[in-house]
């Protein structure tokens, strides 16, 4: 079977060790994990059933509450004080209560005013506020609880800062050539440097040999200080989205107020002051045409004006004389306008005449105009005294509010952004649910603008004939338009000033509008600002919670044109009468300004000569307390005469006219058009309206109407509607009890009421919904009182349970109607939330707290005094009557007295549950609309039964009575069963019910018997399983029952209700006998595993059982976590996130902080462990890089094929780090190399997801009993073992640290949230989830209204999301994300440390341990090695020093690869920029390195893994600090001098000598990374750092692979080639030392045809090493196939660089190899590469197509350089580079490191002279040379390639003449040739090779000549024999040797040398040789003139015979110079130094 395909977690047998087999055969936990989910578990009961809860009060019962020691005990039962009554006194804004306090009120007021009194009483939980619903974990409670978290220091964060680090002082050398000025070479300095560094700190107690049992004791004691004691509040909040269970306690009810504006009257002012004037203010919405507030009347006269008013004045009110007021607006529009009138005492002449002096005379003409004022003055003073008590209109003018908002931030716009207006927005919406409709209009918001303060100087003079409201807003339509008639009229100036800006929250000195005081009120003298009271525009939804008692007057017109006699200048006077007699009439008028508070007349504004006058006046009126049916209004219509006449009255009635207030209890309100009455009314006309035509009386216009008057009252007394009025008029009647009474026009007896009273019952549905609303506590506490309370009807109770339960339901409905706009999240109108929360009582029961005497005791006394009777039978007479017909009436008599009065009594609760169980289906449907409603009424009245009947005290199953349970169960049942049915019909719908479904069990946890609750949600949950298995998308209902399990776990005392202290009865089994004991036993322990244990860490029986709740969340999470569930990202989100939020809630809670008590509440959650480890294949892959997720299960799985992989070998990727290659040093390589394991099926999960899920396993191993999990781990199978250690590492992955530089970029998870999104979207769209409800959801949670607190917890989003909003985010708050994350990463890592400890004690003694210890090592590594923090890895290695101290056997037995990690890991902190972790890494690796030395005496695994380590550290590691490394090594070295024990061994100097080696290889390394850009300079470092590792061939192998990769990098394939040619030798070399194979190379000497640079390749004396020593040349290079890769690299590399002979050499070692493996694949493979290397050889023949390199001699000059100053080398560039190229390069370059005008070119190649350069400067001298050969060598050197390959010669010229110019004439001009022999031969493993030796040779001027014509000659043969012959070419030598213009050249050159034979016999030879020249020169040029005549066509005739001709010439002028003899020749000189024979070093002996 093939490995792959094995599931991961299918058991096996470990072929390792026979004793696991036995005792695992018969396991019974072996399978599957997913296999025992849906199958049964220990009890039979699958998961998909709900287990039969345990009955919870008889457990609480048997158990007796001390058996628990202190803390524990209250977990064990509810706090006693868990529900308590409070009394909240109801708010009151006003200082004064404003009741009415005469004592006669109507039965209405007396209602109202009982209500609007009492106290709210609130049935509290106590400790309802710890639980996840009431006190949400969101992300800013959890920045909260974050503060004082202390930060954890990181290496990553801390790079930034490594310049400013105290331990970095020598930056100053850092920047020269070279770290260390010494070469390598100089060891001696280098161990001077480190035995002069300080060591970091030692760790006491670590050279002390301690027992490991102190050892782990000592750790675990450290590990415990100073951990955060709440793990998830270090992680981010629970998702906002999932939050089912929200709530918040509503809002109590307030008074409304829309957006409040304040405006302050300032100053008013006339161009000509002459008589007083009144100002009117009021809002009008122009575009509903309304009236929107009430009048502020103010009065801004001088002294001087008011005291013209004396006469008529009484001292003014205080509340009178306000100058600001207050306005409300509900709904904000661009319409609404401020509209000011003006009026003046009455005066004779019409308006226009009294406002032509306004208009006409200006200030500046005051005293011209002195005459006219003083007489209008004196008229002014005149009418004033006679007419003061009347007024007439005068002018008006609008202020467009929107105006004002819009501009009053102009001024500094910048200042006045969205922030800073929306506080005010937010304020007001606290105020109430009126605004939400506004949301078009919110452009328009009155409250966040800027105070402006207004100058109106325009005012328009009033028309008589257009005074209505109509007129006006014609007007006000018209003011809107640019060409306003208004504009055209003439205006009367005037100058007003008013302020106008948002009100403040609590203004001072405020009255309300009935005067009252509005708290704060500081002095009651200060000028008071006016409330003024809003008439919205449209409808306002609020219940009534003040008493309130208004009315309103508006006469509007008046028609008396066919009035006869004088009856022009008409006004109305106003009465409120309380009878007919004039004495009656009521102070309750209320004054306007500068009056008396109330009056008991009023007067309408006079209208100047105008029998048909219209009114805009209003009277305000505070209606009476007890209205009766006497009470009226009366108008009285008078005639003032303006001028005085004498005998004339000053005013004169002329009609009356009256309005009665109460018609059939109704106060009457509404437009009337009224007759007038000539004649003073009748007596008893009060009872009558005008309508009735009275005999004898006359009328205005025969009795029609002819005056038009509206009354509107503001009334939380009268609602003002026809079905509400009558039915408070009817049960006012029953409670009074007074009969007959008369309705409308029926007069109602006993016999009809009770008919009346169920019509009007039904008819509630009708009313209006403003009223209803306003009024809703009213209606509510009435229909719960005709509940209770039935009435009593002539002697009968009227049963009117069923009529009052509908109405209920209609108005409950209405009202949630009315309100949609401000549902909460739930569905949930907050007005009736409030309701029930605040409002809602028993009636009659005044709620006495406890203390007082027990009002409702009347049931539980009467039925416990038996009276010669049993109680039984009461009981049962009382159900049977109750419950079989409720609308039953009793009759009188028919039962005792006892039982009628229990019947009077009815308990709400009860009849609540009965009436719903039997209503019909249109009321239930209603009733289910709002199911919430009616369960917290019913959850409050049993809560209020409990408390006020004292009955806490009974044990739970008494409280309630048998038949109420069962109504309850079918209630619940029917219910539940809706939810089911209707989720696909209306799945909002569902959700809304399941949620108040779910809460009402919650609260009957709190009230009822609790196993039966639990046995309520069993039924349940077999309803939703039932149908489960039919629905065709069962994703839905799975959503919903989670929610549902979510609520419930929500409830403040979750763990108690899971009986946390109970243990768990083991399953029933027969005992068992010795046999199956002994078989069961498990991994470690020799005893059967507890079945107890397992139990409590499985989903069994007896855990689901005894933690109901618990069981059902986690059951839930595993039904979702398997493999096969649909619609899965939804539910693993949802289950997970109930988790999380859970455990978040138990952090946060108080109750729960001391340890004991939080380790009893991690045991609920104990499965969660289980669920995790086998989700593990599922969960999102945290661990970057390769590797599966079971990667230590697949290790202790058993017989893991290919287990060979396992051990041995250098992991590659280690090898490759090493090398340098690309995988970071903590490079997660995969822990197993096993094979993969099972393929992840089913849906994975998220990212978040997974991560939630790891956090929550993390916060139960956190939590959780040490003992309890040591025991369960004992108890674990291998694989199980494995799975879980898995987890462990997949928990350090998701935890890791990002670093601070990961918060700024924007996270990846934000990508993955959005893919959950996405699936989301999908599911609705598919139907998961009714998409609309979701719509609606979210569309909910983006309103800006919505419920406040709602609203509010949506914000914050989830910590992903955060991160993606990077744009919001401030510096300090990345800080803090980042402190966070580094304290997450730290608390889960040292989570996953303790458990692991927790392993490691477990698994001991057992015989599998060493597979479980490597697995547990592997993850010690990993925690190690990805990023941690400081405090981590002090914890950490401390761990693994005891890990490695207890268990050497682990690194230094068998897999190398756990040691060379370990080494990589210790090295890497021993570079650590933290002192603290560097004191322990060193600590640790100097353990390490005693232990393998105290096993085997030497350390040499250590040793050379640590050597490895080092070179992959600092080759990849970025921000690798050498320096603190540095510290570290001599820390090492300290304590090997300091450790006594080993004194006399020889380790403390081996420990020495690898010091100081590693400091070698890291001065070396670090100069190749400071080289980095210079690559000759860093491919010297790389050679010198391999040079260095000859005494570990993998090393050296590695960096020479390494060296080849940087060479392929920069284009330098023939040096890449030689580095795989040179690595190849190094394998073959050891391989011939391991085994002598026929067809293996020798070792390096076969290579040597290659190159003869591979000699160095040659093994190290077999004294230092022997390959067969364990972890030496274990690499995979070191195998025959290696070597095969390595000489196929080299080929290839060839291959590229053109060097095809090469190749050839190449493959003469490879193919025995392949012939000996008879791979002839790879043999066909070769041949054909061979053939097309010999076939490009033969195309590119002359070489000329192949360009092999240019060389330049290199020489640099100057201290700067470093190691480089005076050092010459041979430059290999690429060919047909410049001189000017290379130059500039490096002049570039080191200008660059060493700055501007440092660096100078030599130019000339003379030789330097050191001294007389500056030494602050750099000098390069760069010459071209080219490669020079012996003649012997050029005999073999015979081809192009030849003559490229192998160099070691170089050569250079010099010219110069003796008086120091380069050049000059023939005789004088010298030459200097320099040869140059390098180290080694070109191509090398370098591009640059050290010149060993060089030579210099001066040739005389004759000489020169001599080599000048030996070149020429050698031109002309070559372009004569040239094939094909090149005949350009061949034309142009000729024209260069004999052309006229050259002729000067060699004719010159003879004339000079060859005209005299030379004195000196010396020069004789020289003489010679050169005639011997010319002779061959002459020659070749008849030669090459021959050839070119050949090749020349006609047209070149004439050039060819003109060459001849100069040839001709050139032979005769030096035929002369060349026959002179010379004298007898001397005999040769002895051997001179140019004797190329004795030059050996430069023989080349291999070609």
């Amino acid at each position: 079977m093939a490995a792959a395909e094995r599931r991961a977690f299918a058991h096996k047998i470990n072929r390792t060790v026979a004793s696991e087999v036995r005792k695992q055969v018969s396991r019974e936990r072996s399978g599957s994990p997913h296999s025992s989910r849906r199958g049964g578990s220990s009890l039979g009961v699958p998961l998909t059933e709900v287990v039969e809860p345990l009955d919870f009060e008889d457990v609480l019962l048997s158990r007796p509450p001390d058996a628990e020691p202190g803390p524990l005990r209250d977990l064990v039962e509810f706090p006693c004080d868990d529900l308590e009554l409070q009394r909240q006194p109801r708010e009151c804004r006003t200082t004064e209560p404003g009741i009415p306090e005469d004592g006669k009120l109507d039965p209405q007021a007396r209602a109202a005013v009982e209500m609007y009194t009492e106290d709210w009483v609130i049935v509290c939980r106590r400790y309802q506020h710890l639980s996840a619903a009431y006190s949400p974990i969101t992300t800013e409670t959890q920045r909260e609880r974050q503060k004082g978290l202390a930060r954890q220091v990181f290496e990553q964060d801390t790079s930034g800062d490594e310049r400013s680090g105290p331990e970095d002082s020598d930056d100053s050398r850092r920047c020269s050539g070279s770290p260390e000025d010494t070469p390598r070479s100089s060891g001696a300095s280098g161990i001077f440097d480190l035995r002069n560094l300080a060591a970091d700190s030692l760790l006491p107690s670590l050279l002390e040999r301690a027992a490991p049992e102190d050892v782990d004791r000592r750790n675990e004691a450290q590990r415990r200080q100073n951990r955060p004691r709440a793990l998830l509040t270090l992680y981010p909040a629970p998702d906002e989205d999932e939050a089912v269970e929200r709530c918040s306690h509503p809002e109590p009810p307030r008074e409304h107020f829309g957006q409040r504006i304040l405006v302050k009257c300032l100053s008013l002012k006339f161009e000509i002051e002459i008589e007083p004037i009144f100002g009117i203010l009021a809002l009008y919405d122009a575009r509903e045409k309304k009236k929107i507030s009430e009048n502020f009347y103010f009065d801004l006269n001088s002294d001087s004006m008011k005291g013209l008013l004396r006469a008529h004045g009484t001292h003014p009110a205080i509340s009178t004389l306000a100058r600001s007021a207050i306005f409300s607006v509900t709904y904000p529009s661009p319409d609404i306008f401020l509209v000011i009138k003006l009026e003046k005492v009455l005066q004779q002449g019409d308006i226009s005449e009294c406002c032509e002096p306004y208009m006409v005379m200006k200030e500046v003409d005051t005293a011209k105009n002195k005459e006219k004022l003083e007489k209008l003055r004196l008229a002014a003073e005149q009418f004033c005294t006679r007419l003061g008590r009347y007024r007439m209109p005068f002018a008006w003018t609008a202020v467009h509010l929107a105006n004002i908002v819009s501009s009053a931030g102009q001024p500094d716009r910048d200042s006045d952004s969205e922030g800073e207006r929306r506080p005010a927005w937010t304020d007001r919406r606290r105020r109430g649910p009126q605004d939400r409709a506004s949301s078009g209009d919110d452009a328009c918001s009155f409250s966040g603008f800027r105070p402006a303060t207004l100058t109106v100087t325009n005012f328009f003079k009033q028309e008589a004939e257009r005074l209505s409201d109509e007129d006006l807003f014609k007007f006000l339509a018209d003011m809107r338009r640019p060409s306003s008639l208004l504009r055209r009229l003439r205006p009367v100036t005037a100058q007003l000033k008013i302020d106008i800006s948002p009100a403040p929250e609590n203004p001072h000195f405020c009255l309300s509008p009935e005067l009252l005081h509005v708290k704060p009120y500081p002095d009651p003298r200060g000028r008071p600002t006016k409330e003024i009271l809003e008439f919205p525009a449209r409808e306002v939804y609020a219940p009534h919670t003040c008493y309130r008692n208004l009315l309103y007057v508006y006469p509007h017109s008046l028609n008396f044109s066919s009035r006869q006699g004088s009856v022009r200048n008409l006004t109305v006077r106003v009465q409120y009468m309380a009878g007919e007699d004039p004495s009656q009439a009521l102070p309750v008028i209320f004054g306007k300004s500068s009056c008396s508070e109330f009056t008991r007349e009023a007067f309408t504004p006079v209208v100047y000569h105008n029998k048909s006058p219209e009114f805009y006046e209003e009277f305000k009126l505070c209606l009476p307390a007890c209205v009766t049916e006497n009470h009226h209004l009366l108008f009285t219509f008078y005639h003032v005469s303006c001028q005085p006449r004498p005998g004339t009255a000053l005013e004169t009635p002329v009609g009356f006219t009256w309005i009665p207030l109460l018609q059939h209890g109704r106060l009457r309100t509404g437009p009337f058009c009224l007759p007038v009455s000539v004649d003073q009314p009748p007596p008893s006309y009060s009872v009558l309206t005008p309508d009735v035509a009275l005999p004898g009386m006359r009328w205005v216009d025969g009795h029609k109407g002819v005056f038009s008057v509206e009354l509107m009252a503001a009334s939380s007394v009268h609602p003002q509607d026809p079905h509400l009025d009558r039915f408070f008029t009817l049960v006012h009647v029953l409670e009074e009890g007074v009969f007959p009474f008369r309705l409308k026009d029926a007069v109602l007896s006993e016999g009809t009421v009770e008919q009346e009273l169920r019509a009007s019952l039904s008819a509630l549905r009708l009313a209006s919904p403003e009223p209803l609303v306003a009024f809703s506590h009213h209606v509510l506490d009435k229909l719960v009182r005709l509940v209770v309370r039935p009435p009593v009807i002539s002697g009968q109770m009227v049963n009117l349970g069923r009529g009052a339960f509908e109405a209920m339901a209609h108005v409950v409905s209405l009202v949630h109607r009315s309100l949609e706009a401000v549902q909460d999240a739930r569905g949930h109108c907050p007005l009736l939330a409030a309701y029930v929360y605040y409002a809602f009582r028993l009636p009659g029961a005044e709620p006495s707290l406890p203390g007082g005497a027990p009002p409702v005791t009347v049931q539980a006394a009467t039925l416990a005094r038996g009276s010669g009777r049993p109680a039984s039978l009461y009981l049962a007479r009382s159900k049977s009557v109750s419950s079989s017909n409720p609308d039953l009436a009793v009759a009188p008599g028919s039962v005792d007295d006892e039982v009628s009065r229990i019947l009077a009594n009815k308990l709400l609760h009860e009849e609540l549950a009965l009436q719903w169980v039997v209503s019909s289906s249109a009321v239930r449907e209603a009733v289910l609309q709002h199911a919430w409603f009616f369960f917290q009424l019913m959850v409050k009245s049993m809560a209020l039964h409990l408390l006020l009947g004292q009955r806490l005290d009974t044990p739970r199953k008494l409280r309630f009575p048998g038949r109420f349970l069962d109504d309850i169960t079918a209630l619940v049942g029917s219910v539940g069963m809706e939810v089911i049915t209707r989720v696909h019909k209306d799945a909002e719908l569902a959700e809304r019910l399941n949620a108040s479904l779910a809460f009402f069990l919650s609260d009957l946890l709190s009230l009822a018997d609790r196993g039966f609750v639990f046995n309520l949600v069993r039924a349940h949950y077999k309803q939703v399983t039932t149908r489960l298995h039919s629905t065709p998308n069962p994703t839905v209902l799975l959503t919903l029952r989670m929610d549902f399990t979510r609520i419930l776990c929500s409830h403040e005392h979750y763990v108690t209700l899971n009986l946390p202290c109970c243990p768990l009865s083991p399953p029933a089994s027969p005992s068992p006998s010795v046999s199956s004991t002994t078989s069961q036993s498990s991994t470690f322990s020799s005893q059967a595993p507890d079945p107890k244990v397992t139990s409590m860490f499985e989903l069994s029986g007896p855990f689901r059982q005894q933690h109901f709740l618990a069981g059902l969340l986690l059951t839930e999470l595993a039904l979702a976590l398997e493999p096969e569930a649909e619609g899965a990202s939804l539910l693993h989100k949802k289950a997970i996130s109930a988790v999380h939020s859970l455990l978040c809630s138990h952090d946060t809670d108080p109750r729960y902080a001391e340890a004991p008590v939080k380790a009893r509440v991690a045991e609920l959650y104990l499965p969660l462990l289980s669920l995790a480890r086998d989700t593990l294949p599922r969960l999102h892959d945290f661990v970057e890089g390769p590797g599966q997720r079971s990667r230590l299960a697949s290790l202790l799985d058993s017989d893991t094929e290919g287990e060979g992989d396992i051990g041995g070998t250098i992991n590659p990727s280690v090898a490759m780090a090493i090398a340098g290659g690309p995988l970071a040093p903590g490079s997660r390589t995969s822990i197993s190399q096993g094979p993969p394991t099972a393929s992840r099926s089913g849906c994975p999960l998220s990212a978040e997801s997974s991560r939630t899920l790891l956090a929550c396993a993390l916060w139960v191993l956190k939590n959780a009993e040490p003992a309890l999990l040591q025991r369960w781990a004992a108890d674990l199978a291998l694989p199980q073992l494995g799975r879980l250690l898995d987890l462990l590492y997949l928990c350090l992955a998701a935890f890791e640290y990002k670093g601070k530089k990961a918060f700024e970029r924007i996270n990846s998870l934000t990508f993955k949230k959005s893919l959950d999104m996405k699936a989301r979207l999908e599911e609705a769209i598919l139907g998961t989830i009714g998409a609309r409800q979701e719509m609606v959801r979210r569309s909910r949670e983006r309103s800006p209204f919505g419920n406040q607190e709602n609203v509010r917890w949506r914000k914050s989003i989830t910590h992903w999301k955060q991160t993606s909003d990077r744009v919001d985010k401030t510096k300090d708050e990345m800080e803090h994300e980042a402190l966070v994350d580094g304290n997450l990463a730290t608390e889960a890592s040292l989570v996953v440390l303790d458990t692991l400890e927790i392993i490691v004690q477990t698994v001991m003694l057992s015989e599998a341990r060493e597979s479980v210890l490597g697995a547990v090592l592997k993850v010690v590594l990993y925690s190690l090695g990805s990023a941690q923090s400081a405090l981590f890895l002090q914890h950490g290695l401390a761990t693994q020093r005891a890990l490695v101290s207890k268990f050497p056997e682990l690194l230094f037995e068998e897999d190398t690869e756990l040691c060379a990690d370990l080494c990589l890991r210790l090295l890497r902190h021993c570079g650590s920029r933290v002192s603290a972790v560097r004191t322990h890494a060193s600590a640790s690796l100097y353990l390490l390195m005693r232990q393998n030395f105290e096993i085997g005496h030497n350390f040499a695994r250590v040793k050379m893994q640590v050597t490895m380590s080092l070179s992959s550290l600092v080759g990849t590691t970025q921000n690798f600090s050498e320096e603190h490394l540095r510290r570290s090594l001599k820390t090492i070295l300290t304590y090997a001098e300091e450790d006594v024990g080993l004194r006399d061994s020889t380790f403390a100097e081996q420990v020495q000598d690898l010091m100081f080696n590693l400091h070698m290889i890291l001065t070396d390394t670090v100069k190749m990374k400071e080289h980095q850009e210079d690559p000759e300079m860093l491919i010297d470092l790389m050679y010198r750092i391999a040079r260095g590792y000859q005494g570990s061939p993998d090393l050296r192998l590695t960096w020479l692979q390494n060296m080849a990769g940087k060479h392929a990098e920069l284009g330098n394939h023939a040096e890449a080639a030689q580095c795989m040619v040179h690595a190849a030798a190094l394998v073959a070399e050891y391989l011939a030392l391991l085994e002598d194979s026929r067809h293996l190379p020798v070792g390096c000497v076969s290579f040597q045809n290659i190159s003869s640079n591979v000699l160095e390749e040659s093994a190290v004396s077999d004294d230092v090493l022997s390959p067969d020593e364990e972890g030496f040349c274990s690499g995979k290079h070191f195998t025959e196939l290696g070597l095969v890769g390595l000489l196929e690299q080299a080929a290839a590399y060839f291959t590229m660089g053109g060097l095809y002979e090469a190749v050839n050499e190449v493959y003469k070692n490879l193919i025995p190899i392949l012939e000996a493996h008879r791979d002839y694949k790879k043999l066909a493979a070769v041949h054909g590469k061979l053939q097309e290397a010999f076939t490009k050889i033969m195309h590119q023949s002359s070489g000329w197509e192949r360009v092999f390199g240019t060389y330049f001699r290199v020489g640099f000059y100057g201290a700067r350089f470093g190691d480089l100053d005076e050092q010459e080398f041979v430059y290999k560039e690429p060919s047909i580079t410049k001189l000017a190229e290379i130059s500039h390069r490096l002049e570039e370059f080191y200008t660059e490191r060493f700055g501007d005008d440092v660096v100078e070119i030599i130019k000339d190649s003379n030789p330097v002279d050191k001294s007389k350069l500056d030494p602050q400067k750099a000098y390069i001298q760069i010459t071209y040379v080219e490669p020079h050969f012996d003649t012997y060598e050029l005999k073999d050197r015979v081809t192009y390639f030849d003559r490229n390959y192998g160099l070691r010669a170089f050569l250079f010229c010099t010219p110069f003449t003796p008086d120091g110019r380069a050049h000059g004439e023939l005789p004088e001009q010298h030459k200097r040739k320099t040869l140059l022999s390098t180290e080694h031969a070109f191509p090398y493993i370098k591009t640059r090779i050290r010149v060993c030796h060089r030579e210099e040779t001066v040739l005389t001027p004759v000489e020169v000549a001599i080599e000048d014509m030996q070149k020429k000659t050698r031109e002309l043969a070559f372009a004569t024999e040239q094939d094909p012959p090149d005949a350009k070419m061949l034309q142009m030598v000729l024209q260069g040797s004999v052309g006229p213009t050259v002729n000067q050249g060699p004719l010159e050159v003879a004339q000079v040398f060859l005209a005299e034979i030379p004195e000196d016999p010396k020069l004789f030879r020289h003489h010679n040789k050169l005639r011997l020249c010319f002779k061959d020169f002459c020659k070749k040029c008849e030669d090459a003139l021959r050839k070119n005549k050949a090749l020349i066509g006609p047209d070149q005739k004439e050039y060819h015979r003109e060459l001849e001709r100069h040839y001709c010439r050139l032979r005769e002028a030096l035929q002369p110079l060349l026959t002179q003899r010379l004298p007898q020749l001397l005999a040769p000189p002895p051997a001179s130094l140019r004797n190329s024979l004795n030059r050996a070093s430069f023989r080349r002996t291999d070609l």
